[in-house]
């Protein structure tokens, strides 16, 4: 049943797409691309864009086949703006839209669909505000919205087009479910077949328990949907495979698809219970009320199989098969990252919202998951009380001070006044018996976007980025006879983003030297913008200060050109590595760039 109050309608959305904003797109800009996956989307769209050819991504000179094109056309639509280097200056705008795009339509269309099919007992204004939130406050969609990466694309591409689907089961017209298919197409485009498996695994799931199941199947009308998601998604891969053949199949396919799935990939092994765990972070800090509200809907769901059910009310039943989709496909997953579990974040903020309709009577479920709440957030506030024990352990090399700026900077203090606040109130709220407690936190953790998140994110862009900006832009000024660059030990694809340069990397090993000499000599990549002049005498390296102290690199005739942060810039006679090279291959090392994947990250 669609609710013809337009005028309630429009400023539930509207009340969403400011939340939304907020969350997503303030600051957006303001800050330098996170190594190491952000810089290679952003470089291979960015060059997209400025050589013209936008069927095969390319980054520092290499095919990029590890996704399909949609986030690279998205990306090289922005950067192809007029006077892009003029408002988006880091050139992190322009790469970041499309996730947070993505996210925050995403979030319109879960609020729109609450509102306009309310469930059983439903706010009808309250509860799109709340499942919109839940989404939105996700601390895996915070992070992945503001990333340059296609995670974020894929869940609002696949979320858009799954609410499509139950909204079309749910509709009593006849109206189209053209938008559905067309989104569908859409995410595969952004990350391949996985895309179609986690819908056919949802939408099949969820028609196996419903009664009439033949009808809701008719209403999505499979037949003309699949061709018109052929239609969008497929002719690019035909195309990819016409024109690079083998190296494409092998690598997006056989590598990027099948072997990520059947083997594990960059260690990223992890239990068959890993979701499980990620699942509980995701949805800090209300994940009692997510776990609440499956068992609410898988209650429901029982009930429903014995009696007749009104098919407007099952999207909780719908969220339920769409988040165990992504649970059990995952889980079965060989690798397992993280990110991997944002497509099931809709569904668990849909889920959230049930605990939200549910709990609003005050009842012994009610004190016992509020307890727990505030369980929760009383951990983070002492958590921050007692920084002083895990900030010392903080020990990463590439940001050698940064327990000491976070103190210095005030973040530490900022974040235990925080969340002492945040937990205050919600025991306030709970003695006062608050119906709406839920959507006041939610409202609350939504300011400290403001309060905890824009500092955090520019100091660490500050002890990570700003360094590798500084040193890009000496290479620029400084540059002799278009130089050949290399990067020794700390591999940083945003040195290639930010220099425009083809970018030699290499380990700080006896082997990484010997294998940068063989490699200047024959591995000749072409650069659209400045193509390197592989004959000239110098060259330029970029190495961390941790690379210096090892020997084969120590003693090499260099210049120091400049230092910022850990990184130091040195220009190098091609002769002096040479001849330092032919040194170490006497006394037995190998060189070994032939017998590996060659700055493949």
């Amino acid at each position: 049943m669609i609710l013809l109050n337009t005028k309630k309608r429009f400023i539930n959305l509207l009340i969403v797409l400011v939340c939304g904003i907020i969350v997503f797109i303030l600051g957006l800009g303001t800050t330098g691309l996170v190594d190491e996956t952000p810089p290679l989307f952003a470089a291979a769209a960015r060059a997209m864009s400025e050589s013209g050819d936008w069927l095969t991504p390319k980054v520092n000179g290499i095919f990029r086949f590890d996704k399909p094109p949609l986030i690279y056309w998205m990306m090289g639509f922005f950067y192809s703006l007029p006077k892009n280097e003029i408002w988006d200056g880091f050139g992190t705008l322009s790469a970041r839209l499309p996730s947070a795009l993505g996210s925050l339509f995403l979030m319109l269309m879960i609020g729109d669909t609450l509102f306009c099919w309310p469930q059983k007992g439903d706010k009808q204004f309250l509860t799109p505000i709340v499942a919109s939130l839940g989404f939105a406050l996700s601390p895996l969609i915070i992070i992945w919205s503001r990333t340059a990466v296609s995670d974020a694309l894929l869940t609002g591409t696949l979320g858009i087009s799954l609410l499509l689907f139950w909204r079309r089961m749910a509709s009593e017209g006849n109206d189209q479910c053209i938008l559905a298919w067309v989104f569908l197409g859409l995410a595969i485009l952004t990350k391949g077949p996985v895309a179609f498996v986690l819908a056919l695994l949802t939408i099949t799931s969820f028609l196996l328990s419903q009664k009439n199941w033949k009808m809701l199947l008719r209403k999505i009308n499979p037949k003309k949907g699949f061709l018109i998601t052929i239609l969008i998604s497929i002719p690019w891969y035909i195309l990819e495979f016409i024109k690079e053949g083998k190296p494409f199949w092998d690598n997006f396919f056989g590598y990027h698809n099948f072997q990520r799935y059947t083997s594990v990939v960059n260690n990223h092994s992890e239990p068959f219970w890993f979701f499980l765990y990620i699942m509980i972070l995701a949805s800090l800090p209300f994940t009692p009320f997510l776990y609440y509200g499956i068992f609410k809907a898988f209650k429901d769901f029982l009930k429903s199989s014995k009696e007749s059910c009104n098919i407007t009310d099952t999207l909780y039943t719908y969220s339920l098969c769409w988040l165990t989709s992504v649970l059990i496909f995952f889980s079965l997953s060989a690798t397992k990252l993280p990110s991997y579990w944002l497509p099931a974040i809709p569904a668990a903020a849909l889920l959230i919202s049930n605990s939200f309709i549910s709990l609003k009577n005050i009842s012994k479920s009610y004190l016992f998951f509020w307890i727990f709440n505030i369980l929760v957030l009383f951990g983070f506030s002492v958590a921050f009380f007692f920084s002083n024990i895990w900030l010392s352990s903080i020990n990463d090399p590439e940001m050698p001070n940064l327990a000491s700026e976070l103190i210095s900077s005030g973040i530490i203090f900022k974040a235990k006044l925080f969340f002492s606040s945040f937990t205050l109130l919600a025991i306030i709220l709970f003695s006062l018996k608050s119906k709406n407690i839920l959507l006041y936190l939610q409202i609350l953790l939504l300011i400290g976007q403001f309060y905890l998140m824009s500092p955090i994110r520019k100091l660490a862009d500050t002890s990570r980025q700003l360094p590798l900006r500084n040193i890009s832009k000496l290479i620029l000024d400084i540059r002799e006879g278009r130089e050949t660059l290399a990067m020794i030990g700390i591999r940083k694809p945003s040195l290639h983003y930010y220099s425009r340069q083809i970018v030699f990397y290499e380990p700080n090993t006896e082997e990484g030297l010997i294998n940068l000499s063989e490699r200047l000599n024959t591995d000749r990549r072409e650069n659209y913008d400045d193509q390197p002049d592989y004959e000239y005498k110098s060259l330029l390296v970029v190495i961390d200060e941790y690379s210096t102290g090892r020997q084969q690199w120590s003693k090499i005739n260099h210049q120091k050109l400049g230092k910022f942060g850990i990184y130091n810039l040195w220009r190098i006679q091609k002769s002096d590595l040479n001849k330092y090279s032919r040194f170490l291959v006497k006394s037995g090392y190998k060189s070994d760039w032939e017998n590996r994947k060659v700055e493949k990250f």
